[in-house]
């Protein structure tokens, strides 16, 4: 059996409404948003009975999404937002962007801010790191050329 595609990215937060607003910015459609509780969550994630708000955000190609994920229960119970780039595990998730100065100025007044420096890798990119709501690291990348 052949992998069709990745679903989603998921990353947990405390405010749910601030990093949708975050993301809307940044491009990302709200999809919708639920309410999942109920002992067959509970035997998805081995997590038992849990209570959690997620809002699903699509990219403007519809072809990946982010699951932002706020448990209400059970508590939180290990924090990596402030992790360095060189930390293992899920870091950072990466976004093409037309206009990366003009990116950064409108999520800058969401709080983000700039990790490293703006750089030029060849006549290919323009990269970045932000972190955005919380201390997420986002990636954002525009194409040259």
């Amino acid at each position: 059996m052949a992998l069709k595609r990745m679903d989603n990215v998921g990353i947990v937060v405390e405010d749910l409404a601030g990093a949708i607003d975050f993301f809307r910015e940044l491009g990302l459609e709200l999809e919708g948003r639920a309410t999942i509780d109920g002992e067959w969550a509970g035997r998805v994630t081995g997590l038992g009975d849990q209570h959690v708000e997620i809002a699903m955000m699509r990219t403007p190609d519809g072809h990946s999404r982010l699951e932002l994920s706020r448990f209400l229960a059970p508590p939180v119970v290990a924090d990596h937002r402030n992790a360095p780039v060189n930390a293992l595990g899920y870091l950072r998730v990466m976004f093409t962007v037309d206009d990366i100065d003009q990116t950064l100025e409108r999520l800058r007044r969401l709080g983000a801010r700039l990790v490293g420096e703006v750089v030029r890798y060849k006549d290919a990119y323009r990269l970045c790191y932000i972190r955005g709501p919380e201390g997420l690291l986002i990636g954002l990348a525009q194409e040259l050329g």
